[in-house]
This record gives C-alpha cells, sequence and structure tokens, in this order.
C-alpha cells in the first residue's frame, strides 16, 4: 500500500496578540495602528513597530470582525451592470477607486445584472457596504435607500444622467452632449439632423437624454430633429446607409464615435459624400477618430469636480446626516474636425 508523503504541519494563523507581543504593544495599540484610527496618538516609532510585526508574521486584519464591531465595512460598493461604457466611466472608476484606496477604504465592484430595483438594496445590503455609488440603470427608491442606511451605509450615492430624490447624487447630464453636438452642425449650417438611438440593450439611459439635448438645441434654430435606429453592425448600418438619401437629411449626431465610424463608413460605401453631402459627429473624442479620413467631428467630455471624487464620497461617508447633494460631473466641449 502506497504510503502519502509527509505533509508540513500547518502553520496556524496569526492574530492581533501575536502582534502585540511580538512588538511590545497592547492588542488595542495594534487595532488602532492597523485600521489607521485618527481618533488616537500614537507615535511614529510605535507604529512602525506594529507594521513590521504583522508584517513578519503575515498577520492580515479580520474584515468581518471590524464590521461587527463598527456596524459596517470599509468597503464601498460599485454596482455594476452589463451595458457598454465609454472611457469617460473608465476614467470616472479609475479615478475613484484610486482615490479611495489612499483613503483606506476597499472598493468593490459587486455584478448587479438581473437584480430589479426592489431586490438589489437588500442584496448591496447583506454585504454591509459604508457607501454605495448605485448605477442610474437600476432606479433607486426611497425604500430601498433607507435599507441601505439602516444595514450601516453612512453615504448612498446614485450616478446616472438625473439626480435621484432623497439621496446624494453624481450627475452625468447626457443631454448637454446631444446639445453641444447639435450646436456644432448648427454652426456648420446643417438644419436637417439625424440622431442614433442605439438599439443595443442598456444604452437608451444615455441616448434618450442625448436626443432631448439635441432637440432643445434645434428647437430655436428650426432644425429639424430625425432619431435613427442603429444596431452596433455593419449590416444595420448598410441598411441605413441604403436608405439615406430618402431621409433628406445633412448631417447625423451618431451616439458615439464608435457609432459614428461605423456610419460614416458605411455612408462611404453607399456613395454619399462625408461632409458634402452628409456632416457626421460622434462623442468621446477617441484617438481612432482623428485617424479617420475625414478626421471625426466630436464632443469631448470631461470629468468636472470641485474636489476629487474619492475625497467627496469620503466627506459624505464621515457626514451622514447632510442634506442630499448634487454634483455635476459632466463638461463638454465641441472638436470640429473635417467630418462635419
Amino acid at each position: 500500500m502506497s504510503q502519502l508523503p509527509n505533509q508540513p504541519a500547518q502553520r496556524p494563523v496569526p492574530t492581533s496578540a501575536d502582534v502585540a507581543r511580538l512588538a511590545g504593544v497592547s492588542r488595542a495599540t495594534v487595532s488602532y495602528v492597523l485600521n489607521n484610527s485618527p481618533t488616537v496618538r500614537i507615535s511614529e516609532s510605535t507604529r512602525r513597530r506594529v507594521r513590521e510585526a504583522a508584517t513578519e508574521l503575515g498577520y492580515v486584519p479580520h474584515a468581518a470582525a471590524r464590521s461587527l464591531r463598527a456596524g459596517h465595512t470599509r468597503m464601498v460598493l460599485l454596482p455594476t451592470v452589463a451595458f457598454p461604457t465609454g472611457p469617460l466611466h473608465h476614467r470616472f472608476f479609475h479615478e475613484l477607486e484610486s482615490g479611495l484606496r489612499r483613503l483606506d477604504y476597499t472598493v468593490v465592484q459587486y455584478g448587479s445584472t438581473g437584480l430589479d430595483p426592489d431586490d438589489a438594496p437588500r442584496v448591496w445590503a447583506e454585504l454591509r457596504p459604508v457607501a454605495v455609488i448605485a448605477p442610474g440603470t437600476i432606479p433607486l427608491t426611497p425604500q430601498g435607500a433607507g435599507l441601505l442606511r439602516r444595514s450601516g451605509a453612512k453615504a448612498v450615492i446614485t450616478l446616472g444622467p438625473q439626480p435621484v430624490p432623497g439621496v446624494h447624487a453624481l450627475v452625468m447630464d447626457q443631454r448637454e452632449v446631444g446639445s453641444c453636438a447639435v450646436g456644432l452642425l448648427l454652426e456648420r449650417g446643417r438644419r436637417r439632423i439625424g440622431v442614433v438611438m442605439p438599439e443595443e440593450s442598456g444604452l437608451a439611459l444615455f441616448a434618450e437624454p442625448r436626443l432631448t439635448g439635441a432637440r432643445q438645441a434645434a428647437q430655436p434654430h428650426g432644425a429639424r430633429i430625425e432619431p435613427l435606429p442603429l444596431r452596433y453592425e455593419e449590416e444595420s448600418a448598410a441598411r441605413l446607409a441604403d436608405r439615406w438619401r430618402t431621409l433628406d437629411l445633412d448631417a447625423v449626431f451618431a451616439y458615439n464615435d464608435e457609432y459614428a465610424m461605423l456610419l460614416m463608413r458605411a455612408l462611404q460605401d453607399a456613395g454619399i459624400d462625408v461632409p458634402r453631402e452628409t456632416a457626421v459627429v460622434g462623442a468621446d473624442d477617441l484617438m481612432l477618430g482623428r485617424l479617420l479620413r475625414p478626421r471625426l467631428s466630436t464632443v469631448r467630455m470631461e470629468l468636472a469636480t470641485a474636489q476629487p471624487l474619492a475625497d467627496l464620497v469620503d466627506r459624505l461617508v464621515r457626514h451622514p446626516g447632510c442634506a442630499p447633494e448634487h454634483h455635476d460631473l459632466l463638461r463638454v466641449g465641441a472638436v470640429g474636425r473635417e467630418s462635419a
């Protein structure tokens, strides 16, 4: 009968008491140092001894135990949903995550696809986050926000095109994008403007307010706005291009740069000159759009906040009783190139 090789004995998990003995301090001091407690003054030399002892032993504080004592974790929950996002959202999440880590928060992106507005707050609350930044794709009700607060969330924040009553809001008003794009086309003398409405799931949250902004910009000039359903597929773009001249349009705001490039190629393949017959404008200012011929006109979008996003979240966490705040994050500007 074969013998199993001798297995090394598993080392016991180090505890805060082990760290305290090695560093020559109390367990309370270990807790204060490793939890970065701002309420207790501890010398830098003591802090260094505690951290060195924890590193030597491989000790990591127990997050669950800490959350039981505090009633919440140091977790900021970022629920995610399955819809395409652009460069601006990637910059937003990168800036927010890196800043929150600097402030000793744990950032968790939590897949929330398929959750309805009633179930989502309960599922999020089970994790005991100290803050939740909820996407606009899952409408947050006052009851849901109250449930999150009762579970220990100090700040409940929504991120989307419109603020939500009763909670803090980070607003990216997509109407500004549509208004800016159409404003550029109006300056170039265009008055019969198509607006691409993506048929992909989840994008209506952004496309509908962009259409609203386009209409608001066009109305004082008597310009015509024509919604144009389009899938992000070559076949869909080719079908739209084939009937383009029957639409009697002299310009198009194509939702974003990716849709603009797709449609512009289809229009050119159909023999429609860009920009002589039809001007094309996108949004996002992607590098690839500058490499096209003609170069793509676009709307550049930037984050605009009075203070870093992480500092804003931290302030809301530290002052949980303050009135709901609304912060407009979006700054837009037209970039006119050869396609318009």
